[in-house]
């Protein structure tokens, strides 16, 4: 795929963005409430959460890159493991430091919810850890509605962090 210099191409993930996309995480991991993860996550653990998401069908793994490289993620994941939720997703996104501000996130979440629409997806949803103004942004800018607010369900660097809950209806 080419593109131009900085330019940034969305793409499906591949197994070579595989250590770019742990960094990523592990970055956020260790320095924002963003993820209530608290371990780093080895290249293992990232391939096995790789092999969840496909090219086609509702759990999708896309890819933002540009001359610096990964400049970030997006993803649809299963909402909840039982049959009847089949048809809701959970989003995420993440961004390298440098893509913050760039449209980066806008783009990716874009792709993300047009590959979304022509599957069997009725719901898709997102929680934000707040505070997070730029997050919640780009949720209610992609027609996203805050629909809960869980009150300091998770605890990361010695304090409680909320998270406000967002969902989307899809065609």
């Amino acid at each position: 795929m080419a593109r131009a210099e900085g330019e940034v191409a969305i793409r499906d993930a591949r197994v070579a963005d595989l250590r770019a996309l742990a960094d990523l995480y592990n970055h956020y991991i260790e320095s924002s409430p963003a993820t209530f993860d608290t371990e780093p996550k080895s290249l293992d653990n990232r391939r096995e959460w790789m092999d969840h998401y496909a090219e086609c069908g509702p759990h999708r793994l896309l890819v933002a890159v540009g001359d610096d490289g990964l400049l970030g993620y997006a993803s649809s994941s299963v909402f909840r493991p039982r049959a009847a939720y089949a048809t809701s997703v959970e989003t995420t996104v993440y961004l390298a430091e440098g893509a913050l501000r760039r449209g980066v996130g806008s783009a990716l979440y874009g792709r993300l919810l047009g590959a979304l629409e022509g599957e069997r997806v009725h719901r898709v949803y997102a929680g934000v850890t707040l505070p997070n103004p730029a997050s919640e942004a780009l949720h209610r800018r992609f027609g996203f509605q805050p629909i809960g607010l869980f009150h300091e369900a998770g605890r990361k660097f010695d304090r409680y962090w909320s998270v406000q809950w967002f969902e989307k209806r899809l065609a």
